[in-house]
C-alpha cells in the first residue's frame, strides 16, 4: 500500500469515529483517534480475514476488549470491506443499529465477541486461542495444516486493572499460548483522570511473571515500527505476547488530547474541527471517506478472497484423505452436533439406591462426550467435587493441546469468559464449579446469555445440602438471580433420571447457555414405575404424582426437595387429603409451554399450593399466591452442620410439608 493511502485510511478512521460519537452525542472518541495507526496496520499488514465471509474458519481473530472504543472497530471494518455501511456508522448507538455502543457478537460482522465490561474480551481471547490449539492438535496434519490462525486482543488501562484479565493472563501464560497477542494501550487515562491516581504497577514485569513475552512500541503513530513489533510478536514461540504502546488519547485534538474529557464524551464541534485541521482534513466535511481509501478496501477484499480460496482448496484435499475428520470440521463450522440417537442416555432403574445430582450428571456428560469429540472443558480446581472430568481423555496442558479436560485453577470469572471464547470458536464448552461461586463467574455467564452461546455450566453443591462448609458456601439467592437472567436455562433436576432426560434437551440447545444446578448429597432415584416418567421434565414442569387428577393442594418443588414432597404426598393421602406433586426443574422451559399445558399442570382453580425449595422464595410467587399458599423455603443464610440437620433446622421436612398442607385445608 502507498504511504499516502495509509495516512488517508488512518485519518479516515479517526474522523469517522469523531463524527459518529458527536452525532450520537454519546461515546468514546479518544481511543479511536489514538489507535487508528495500530488497528490499520494490524488489518492491512498482518491479519488474515475475508470480509466477504466474516466466519471463515481459519481467519485471525481480533478482539476489542476495550469495547468503549467501538468506533475504532466499526471504522476499520468499514474500510476493510465488511458489510458495515456509512449509514450504519452514522446511526452509531441508535436503536436497531448494528453499530451498538459496545461491540455485540452477531450484530455487526467482524465482531468476534461481545465486549464492554472491561476484561471480558481479554478472557474470551484466551478461549479463542485455546480453541485454535485444540483444533490444530486434533485436525492438522503435517501435509495439511487447516488451523493456524492467531488471536489478537486490544486492551486498555481499565482492562488491565480488572481482575479477570489477571486471571486470564495467568492461565494463558501457564498454557504457553503463543498464538495469543495482547496489545495494551497504556494511555494513562481513565474516566476519573490520569491513572496515576489508581494504577502504578509495572505491567510488563507483571506479565513476564505470568510467563509472557513483553514487547514495546515507542511511537503509536509509526506504522513501520508497529508492523515490525507485531511481526516479532507473531514469531514468538512458547509464550503469549504482550505488546505495550503508550498512545496519546484524542491525538490531534487541540485542547483535549491526553485528557479524561476525551475518554467518554463527544469532543464538541469546535474541537473536532481543530483535530481535522491537525490531520490536514477538510474541517467542514462529516463522515468523509476519500475516494483513495477504496484502494485499501479493494485490496482487503481481494486478499481475503485469495486467503480463503487457498484454504478451501487445501480443505478439499483434506476431505479426500481424512473424510471422517473433515466431517467433524464441517459440523463445527455449521454449528451442528452428531445425531442425538448416537448417545446412550442412561436410565437409572435401581430405585433402592441413591445418587447425587453431580454423579448422575457425570455419567450422562461422559456419554455425550463420547459422541462429541469437540466438547472440552473442566472446572475451577473442583473437578473431583463437580465431577466434570471427561473419562479417558488427557488434560489440556502446555504442549498437550489435544487434551479435553481443562484445569482452570481458581479462576471462576476467567473460566466462564474463556468458555465464551471456546464457544464462539465452534467448540462445545463445559465449565463447572460450586453453585455459590457463580458470584465470581456471573459477569461472564451474563455475556454467555447476551451472546446466546450454548455454554454448559455445571454448578454443583446447590443448596444447604452441601452441609458442613456452612454459610459462605451455601447458595440461597443464586437460583433466583439466574432465573431472573434472560436467555439462560436454569435446570435443577429432582433425581438421576431427570438429569438424563434434561440432557436430551440441553444437547439440542444452540442459542443460549444452560446451567445445571446439581446436588452434592445423594438423592433417591424416584420410582418411575409408581410415579410419572422423567420424560415430563422435557416440558420444564410436569405432574410427578397425582391420585385422581382432582387435587386439593399442589406441592411444587425442584431438585432434592421433590423427593420430600413425594414422601409427604403418600402420607397426605393416608390422612384423606388429595395432593398433587409437581416437579419444576426448569421454570423458563415450563413457562414457554402452551397455556393449556401449564393450566393442566397448575390449574388456576387450585389455589392451595406449597412451594418447597432449599433456596430463597423470591420468584415462586409466579406459581404460588401468598394469600392462599405457603413457602417452605429459605429466607436467611444457611449454617454449618450435617445436611440432614440443616434441612430439619430450617423446616424443609416432610413433616412441615404435611402440616402446611393440613393448615391450608383447614383454611
Amino acid at each position: 500500500m502507498k504511504t499516502e493511502t495509509d495516512k488517508l485510511c488512518i485519518n479516515t478512521i479517526r474522523t469517522l469515529s469523531m463524527d459518529a460519537v458527536q452525532q450520537a452525542n454519546s461515546g468514546h472518541p479518544g481511543t479511536p483517534m489514538a489507535l487508528a495507526p495500530l488497528v490499520y496496520t494490524l488489518y492491512s499488514r498482518h491479519l488474515n480475514f475475508n470480509p466477504r465471509n466474516p466466519l471463515w474458519m481459519n481467519r485471525d481473530r481480533f478482539v476489542l476488549s476495550c469495547g468503549h472504543a467501538s468506533m475504532l472497530l466499526y471504522s476499520i471494518l468499514h474500510l476493510s470491506g465488511y458489510d458495515i455501511t456509512l449509514d450504519d456508522i452514522k446511526n452509531f448507538r441508535q436503536i436497531e443499529s448494528i453499530c451498538a455502543g459496545h461491540p455485540e457478537y452477531g450484530l455487526a460482522p467482524g465482531v468476534e465477541t461481545t465486549t464492554g465490561p472491561l476484561g471480558q474480551g481479554a478472557g474470551a481471547s484466551v478461549g479463542m486461542a485455546i480453541a485454535q490449539k485444540y483444533l490444530s492438535a486434533r485436525y492438522n496434519k503435517k501435509e495439511c495444516e487447516l488451523f493456524n490462525y492467531r488471536v489478537f486482543a486490544l486492551l486498555s488501562d481499565g482492562d488491565m486493572m480488572e481482575g479477570i484479565s489477571s486471571e486470564a493472563a495467568s492461565f494463558a501464560g501457564h498454557l504457553g499460548l503463543d498464538n495469543l497477542i495482547w496489545l495494551y494501550d497504556e494511555n494513562h487515562i481513565s474516566i476519573e483522570g490520569n491513572t496515576k491516581i489508581t494504577f502504578s504497577e509495572n505491567a510488563g514485569e507483571r506479565f513476564m511473571s505470568y510467563n509472557w513475552s513483553v514487547l514495546r512500541i515507542a511511537d503509536a503513530n509509526n506504522v513501520d515500527e508497529i508492523s515490525e513489533v507485531i511481526q516479532h510478536a507473531i514469531s514468538n514461540k512458547g509464550k503469549p505476547t504482550l505488546v505495550i504502546l503508550e498512545s496519546h488519547i484524542a491525538y490531534g485534538a487541540p485542547t483535549k488530547q491526553d485528557t479524561a474529557s476525551a475518554h467518554g464524551s463527544p469532543l464538541g464541534e469546535e474541537e473536532i474541527k481543530g483535530a481535522k485541521r491537525f490531520y490536514g482534513w477538510d474541517e467542514n466535511k462529516k463522515f468523509y471517506v476519500p475516494y483513495e481509501v477504496s484502494e485499501y478496501t479493494d485490496y482487503a477484499i481481494s486478499k481475503g478472497k485469495v486467503c480463503e480460496e487457498k484454504w478451501n482448496n487445501k480443505f478439499e484435499i483434506y476431505k479426500t484423505k481424512y473424510p471422517e475428520l473433515a466431517e467433524e470440521v464441517m459440523m463445527i463450522l455449521n454449528g451442528k452436533l452428531p445425531d442425538e440417537n448416537k448417545i446412550n442416555f442412561p436410565a437409572f432403574s435401581d430405585y433402592t439406591k441413591k445418587i447425587s445430582g453431580r454423579k448422575a450428571n457425570n455419567i450422562v456428560l461422559n456419554e455425550v462426550a463420547k459422541v462429541v469429540p469437540w466438547m472440552i472443558g473442566g472446572s475451577a480446581d473442583l473437578a473431583p467435587s463437580t465431577l466434570t472430568h471427561i473419562e479417558g481423555e488427557n488434560d489440556f496442558e502446555k504442549n498437550q493441546y489435544s487434551g479435553r479436560n481443562m484445569h482452570y485453577g481458581i479462576r471462576e470469572n476467567a473460566m466462564a469468559a474463556i468458555s465464551n471464547g471456546i464457544s464462539v470458536s465452534g467448540l462445545k464448552a463445559i465449565a463447572g464449579t460450586f453453585f455459590i461461586f457463580t458470584d465470581y463467574a456471573k459477569p461472564s455467564i451474563r455475556i454467555s446469555a447476551i451472546m446466546k452461546q450454548p455454554v454448559i455450566y455445571v454448578m454443583t453443591h446447590d443448596s444447604i445440602g452441601l452441609g458442613e462448609d456452612g454459610t459462605t458456601h451455601q447458595p440461597v439467592e443464586q437460583l433466583a438471580a439466574f432465573r431472573a437472567m434472560p436467555d439462560i436455562e436454569v435446570i435443577r433436576p429432582a433425581d438421576a433420571n431427570e438429569v438424563s432426560v434434561m440432557w436430551k434437551y440441553i444437547y439440542n440447545i444452540k442459542d443460549k447457555p444452560v446451567m445445571m444446578v446439581l446436588s452434592r448429597q445423594d438423592m433417591p432415584v424416584i420410582d418411575r414405575n409408581k410415579y410419572a416418567s422423567a420424560e415430563g421434565a422435557l416440558k420444564g414442569g410436569y405432574i410427578i404424582a397425582d391420585l385422581n387428577g382432582n387435587p386439593d393442594v399442589i406441592l411444587l418443588s425442584t431438585g432434592s426437595e421433590v423427593s420430600l414432597c413425594i414422601e409427604a404426598y403418600e402420607e397426605l393421602i393416608a390422612k384423606g387429603i388429595n395432593p398433587r406433586v409437581v416437579s419444576l426443574p426448569c421454570w423458563s422451559l415450563f413457562e414457554s409451554q402452551p397455556k393449556e399445558y401449564r393450566e393442566s399442570i397448575l390449574p388456576s382453580s387450585v389455589k392451595k399450593r406449597i412451594a418447597v425449595e432449599a433456596a430463597s422464595s423470591f420468584g415462586w410467587s409466579k406459581f404460588v399466591d401468598s394469600d392462599f399458599g405457603k413457602f417452605i423455603t429459605l429466607e436467611t443464610f444457611g449454617a454449618s452442620g450435617k445436611y440432614q440437620d440443616l434441612y430439619k433446622f430450617y423446616g424443609i421436612t416432610v413433616e412441615n410439608i404435611i402440616n402446611s398442607a393440613k393448615d391450608l385445608m383447614e383454611k
